[in-house]
């Protein structure tokens, strides 16, 4: 279990770093063994990472990580369970790959070099959330597994863009000023629990299982 977060806006970057910093705390519950933040002024956009060390413990698995091609900025919380045949895929392709580690994480950045985000994901058998940012196109895909077995909030707080796998993350931005939704907590009186997609706050929600935000 590790925690990822991540904040997209008009800030400056020393708001966007304490931001980061704060949100990421939050988490360390998931993810004591390494923590690692990652931020572009220039886009307004930073990653936050907790890591929970199981693959791979050493250093080199570290996050948020760049791919080797250095387009995409990638943060996961989960497992890739296929990683080692997807190494071997890769290793049998016409691209080369020099690896510095053993972490499923820089099989996933790898692979998106050489395939793309979509095609990658079509080959990956686990469990995940990943937040990768394409740092050519500034563009930011969030990603759930088709089973949802890792949890991931996103949305809209005071005309910033928040993300992250708990609630707690997003509330701890100071700008943070969403009001309890009433239908959900109606939905939460009713059921016990808030449904997809919806969370318990106005303008945040769940991303669904298997979909690609």
């Amino acid at each position: 279990m590790c925690g990822i977060v991540g904040i997209f806006g008009n800030l400056r970057k020393e708001d966007l770093e304490r931001s980061i910093n704060k949100m990421s705390a939050t988490l360390i519950h998931r993810g004591p063994d390494d923590s690692g933040t990652w931020v572009n002024e220039e886009s307004g956009i930073a990653f936050g990472h907790q890591r929970l060390s199981i693959v791979d413990l050493s250093s080199v698995g570290h996050q948020p990580m760049i791919s080797p091609c250095g387009k995409f900025s990638v943060i996961f919380n989960g497992e890739i369970y296929n990683h080692l045949q997807l190494r071997e895929k890769l290793n049998n392709s016409k691209y080369k790959q020099s690896w510095r580690g053993h972490s499923d994480t820089e099989t996933l950045v790898s692979a998106f070099s050489q395939w793309g985000i979509e095609k990658t994901l079509n080959q990956l058998v686990g469990m995940f959330a990943i937040a990768v940012w394409n740092i050519k196109t500034k563009k930011l895909y969030l990603i759930r597994d088709r089973f949802g077995e890792k949890p991931l909030y996103y949305g809209w707080s005071n005309g910033i863009f928040l993300f992250g796998s708990e609630l707690k993350a997003l509330r701890s931005y100071k700008g943070f000023n969403n009001e309890i939704d009433r239908s959900s907590l109606s939905l939460y009186m009713q059921y016990m629990y808030v449904p997809s997609p919806c969370s318990i706050f106005k303008d945040i929600y769940k991303l669904d299982p298997g979909c690609i935000l």
